[in-house]
């Protein structure tokens, strides 16, 4: 399948992924879901740790029976690709502290 150059922006960070044709809108709403979860724990919490924001936006969306449907549009190489760029923020944010 071809592939294309996306730019996704996770907490507050760019991290560009290449992704197949077809899975931009899957790639680009769930950012945007990780996003909103992290504004939300941001609202309702008085945590500041972006690491502690993201574990927590993660087993949320993780264990919210909606995602089933949309996590398996995803390809699996996809999924690879975005927990790399999960990674890769934790390591910068692990730096910072």
């Amino acid at each position: 399948m071809a592939k294309t150059s996306l730019v996704v922006k996770i907490g507050g960070r760019e991290y560009p992924l290449k992704i197949n044709k077809g899975e931009e809108n899957g790639v680009k709403k769930a950012a945007d879901d990780i996003n909103r979860a992290i504004d939300i724990l941001k609202g309702n919490y008085a945590v500041k740790d972006m690491q502690d924001l993201m574990a927590m936006a993660s087993l949320q969306l993780l264990l919210s029976p909606q995602n089933d449907s949309a996590s398996s549009k995803l390809s699996s190489e996809s999924v690879m690709e975005i927990e790399e760029a999960l990674r890769i923020l934790e390591e910068d944010i692990d730096k910072l502290q």
